[in-house]
This record gives C-alpha cells, structure tokens and sequence, in this order.
C-alpha cells in the first residue's frame, strides 16, 4: 500500500469574529474554523473592544499567529486546524485574571 505524503502548508487567517459561545477565524484559502470560545480563557474574559483588537502576526516559518496585544494572547493559526485549545496554565491564567483591570466600554 502506497502512503501518500501531505505536504505542510503555511495558513494565512484573514479575519477573526466572535459569534455566541464560538471564535470563528477566515483562512486566506477560503476556509471558515469555528473554534469554541471556552478554549481560550483569556478570550472568554474579553470585552468585545478588546476582542476586536487583533492582529495578524507571521512565525519564522511564515505561519500566521493571531495575537491580542491587550490579553497577551497568541493563538497559531496551525492550532485551530488541529484543535488544540489554549494550553495555559491554570495558574497562570488565575495571575492573568487577578491582575487585570478592564474600563468600561
């Protein structure tokens, strides 16, 4: 039996929204990921200001990362594709949430 090799594609996200309970992300080649909000805390604690606030950043292999500056989080765009949620520590996470402070919107 012949095993055919998938070649590693580089995914460029072209836009995020937020709907309901779910992250959806717009890949360049046409694709839409509906990701579960309640995989990504920091997300899940956002305002929707904050939430807007994205940005599309490259890694050094030209694979896009999703990044809120404001939440210190950064999501691969290669994750959504093979549904890894956030990994962050629990721990980690509680700090985040204690010390953060969000105005109003």
């Amino acid at each position: 039996m012949k095993i055919t090799k998938i070649p590693k594609i580089a995914l460029h996200a072209s836009n995020v929204m937020f709907v309901d309970d779910k992250l959806y992300v717009s890949l360049a080649n046409g694709r839409l990921i509906a990701i579960p909000l309640s995989w990504y805390p920091r997300l899940t604690h956002a305002t929707a200001q904050e939430r807007a606030n994205w940005q599309i950043l490259s890694d050094s292999s030209g694979r896009d990362i999703i990044f809120w500056e404001s939440l210190d989080e950064l999501i691969p765009a290669i994750a959504l594709i093979e549904g890894i949620p956030s990994r962050e520590s629990a721990k980690s996470f509680n700090r985040w949430l204690q010390q953060r402070t969000v105005s109003s919107e």
